[in-house]
C-alpha cells in the first residue's frame, strides 16, 4: 500500500534535525564515556570538554539555530552540575559581549540613515571611470567606513551589494547568466575578497576582533591601548592587501567590460536623488567620530571601549536616529550575544580548569620534539588555524571554538604573546572569503548571484594564498619594526 503524499501546504518539520542532533550529541558522549581521560585533567574539565565539543558540533551541523543550540549546551552544563548557574552565565556580563551587541546597532544606524550608501556612492563618482577604478573606489570606501560600521555582513548587505548590483545591471551584467561576467562577477568577487583586509585593519571593524582580544586577555595576553596597537600592527599589511586584491583579481578573474564611463554620472544622479546630507546622517557622523575618538584615546581618561559604545548608542537613541524597536528587531545582535557568551564562558572555564594549558603543553612538547624553533611553530599553527576554517560556517564560531586553544599552543611553543594573539585575530578576518559559507558576508555576496560556486572556491583559495604571502612578507618586516618580536 502506497503512503499518501503529504498535503502540499503542510508546515515544515519542527524541532531539531534528527541526524545532525544525533551526530552532535554522540561526539560529546564518545569523548565523555569512551575516550580515556588523561590523568592530568580533572573529571569536571573533561565533562565540560565533552559538552563544549557537542556544542561546537551543533554550531557546525545546525540541528537547531545556533542560539538555541548554544542555550541547550548551557543548560546541559548546569543540569549535569558541571558548572554552577552563576559561572555558566558569567560571560553574559562580559564587556566585549555588549560591545559586539552595540556594534550591530551602529551598523543598523549606517543602513537606516543611508550614510554608508552615500559615502560609497561618492567614491564611485570620484573613481568609477574604469572597472578597476570602480573596484578601488568601493574597496577604499569600505575601508573608511569599517571602523565605525563594525559588521562586515551589514556593510555587504546594506551598502555594497546594492550598489554593485545597480552598477552591473545598468551595464547589462545580470546575475545567474553569461552576462554576469561582464562586470558584476568581478566587482562582487573583488569586494568580497577585499573585505577581510578592511576588517583586519581596525579593531572595531568586525565583531570577532573584539572577541579575540577578550580571549587573549583570559590567557594573560593584555594589549595596552588596543585600538591603536591593533591599527599600528595591521596598517601596512592590510593596506598592501587592499591595494593588491582588486589588481590581482583583475588579472586572474577579469571583467569583460574594462571601462565604465557611465558609472560616475549614475553616482552623481543617485547623490542628487538622495539630496543634501540629512540631520540624522550628520548625527551619525558626529556620533561615530566621538565613538572612534574614545576607542582610540578613551583609556587615558578612564572610558573603556564598551562605555564609549554605550555613550554613542545613547546619543543615537536620544536624538531619534535609532529607536528602541530598531534595537529589539536586530535579532542577529541578540542571537550573537547568546551563543557567543555561551562559547566564551565554556572556553574560559576550560582555561580556568586547566584543560587548555594541558592541551597546549602537550602540542608544544610534540612540536619541540621535532626540534622546531618558535618561528617555525608559529607558521605551522597559523596556517593550521587558517585552513581549518573550511569546516566552519562562521568566523565568530571559529574564534569561540579554537582561538584560545591555538593561542595557548603558540604561547607554549615560545611565540611572543602579542604577536601570536594579533596574528590569529588578523587571520580570523582573512579566512572569511574562503568559501560561500565561511562568513556572514560570504553568504551575502554569493547570494547576489554573480559568482559560480566553483569560482568562489577557486578564487577563495588563490586569494587566501595571496593574503598569506602579503601578511607573512610585509607583516614580518612591519612587526619587527614595532617590536612585536
Amino acid at each position: 500500500m502506497v503512503a499518501a503524499a503529504p498535503p502540499p501546504n503542510s508546515p515544515p518539520p519542527q524541532g531539531a534535525k534528527l541526524i545532525p542532533f544525533i551526530i552532535s550529541i554522540s561526539i560529546g558522549l564518545i569523548v565523555r564515556f569512551l575516550v580515556p581521560k588523561p590523568p592530568q585533567v580533572t573529571l569536571q574539565a573533561w565533562q565540560l570538554l565533552s559538552i563544549f565539543l557537542s556544542t561546537i558540533a551543533g554550531l557546525v551541523l545546525s540541528p537547531l539555530p545556533v542560539g538555541a543550540w548554544a542555550f541547550l549546551g548551557l543548560t546541559t552544563s548546569i543540569v549535569t552540575k558541571t558548572l554552577a548557574f552563576s559561572t555558566a552565565f558569567g560571560a553574559f556580563t562580559n564587556e566585549v559581549m555588549w560591545l559586539i551587541v552595540i556594534s550591530f546597532f551602529f551598523a543598523r544606524g549606517f543602513v537606516k540613515t543611508g550614510l554608508g550608501d552615500r559615502i560609497a556612492t561618492y567614491f564611485v563618482k570620484w573613481l568609477g571611470k574604469s572597472t578597476l577604478g570602480l573596484s578601488y573606489g568601493l574597496t577604499i570606501s569600505e575601508a573608511l567606513i569599517a571602523p565605525a560600521m563594525p559588521s562586515t555582513t551589514a556593510r555587504a548587505g546594506g551598502v555594497f551589494v546594492p550598489i554593485i548590483k545597480s552598477l552591473s545591471l545598468s551595464a547589462g551584467s545580470k546575475p545567474g547568466g553569461p552576462s554576469a561576467k561582464k562586470l558584476g562577477s568581478y566587482l562582487i568577487q573583488s569586494q568580497f575578497q577585499s573585505a577581510g583586509n578592511s576588517s583586519a585593519l581596525f579593531l572595531t571593524a568586525a565583531a570577532q576582533n573584539l572577541l579575540c582580544l577578550r580571549l587573549a586577555e583570559e590567557l594573560g595576553v593584555k594589549i595596552a591601548s588596543p585600538w591603536v596597537a591593533w591599527f599600528k600592527a595591521a596598517s601596512l599589511p592590510a593596506i598592501v592587501g587592499l591595494l593588491a586584491t582588486p589588481l590581482v583579481l583583475y588579472k586572474l578573474y577579469p571583467p569583460e567590460i574594462k571601462d565604465t564611463p557611465d558609472a560616475p554620472a549614475m553616482a552623481a544622479e543617485k547623490l542628487e536623488q538622495m539630496g543634501p546630507v540629512t540631520r540624522n546622517e550628520w548625527v551619525m557622523v558626529g556620533t561615530m567620530l566621538l565613538a572612534v575618538s574614545l576607542w582610540i584615546s578613551g583609556e587615558k581618561i578612564g572610558i573603556s571601549s564598551v562605555v564609549a559604545a554605550m555613550l554613542g548608542l545613547s546619543i543615537l537613541l536620544l536624538l531619534g536616529v535609532l529607536d528602541w524597536d530598531d534595537c529589539l528587531s536586530e535579532k542577529s545582535a541578540w542571537d550573537t550575544l547568546t551563543w557567543f557568551a555561551v562559547l566564551v564562558g565554556m572556553a574560559g572555564q576550560l582555561t580556568n580548569l586547566g584543560f587548555v594549558s594541558w592541551m597546549s603543553d602537550s602540542v608544544a612538547k610534540s612540536l619541540k620534539s621535532l626540534s622546531l624553533s618558535w618561528p617555525a611553530a608559529f607558521v605551522i599553527l597559523q596556517i593550521a588555524y587558517f585552513f581549518i576554517h573550511y569546516i566552519f560556517a562562521s568566523q565568530t564560531g571559529h574564534v569561540g571554538a579554537l582561538y584560545s586553544a591555538f593561542l595557548a599552543m603558540n604561547l607554549a611553543s615560545g611565540v611572543p604573546g602579542v604577536l601570536a594573539a594579533l596574528a590569529l585575530a588578523y587571520n580570523t578576518n582573512l579566512f572569511g572569503a574562503l568559501t560561500h559559507y565561511s562568513s556572514g558576508q560570504a553568504a551575502v555576496y554569493y547570494g547576489a548571484g554573480y559568482m559560480d560556486l566553483i569560482d568562489v572556491f577557486k578564487m577563495g583559495f588563490i586569494m587566501a594564498l595571496v593574503n598569506i604571502l602579503i601578511w607573512a612578507a610585509v607583516g614580518s618586516f612591519w612587526w619587527k619594526i614595532w617590536g612585536l618580536y
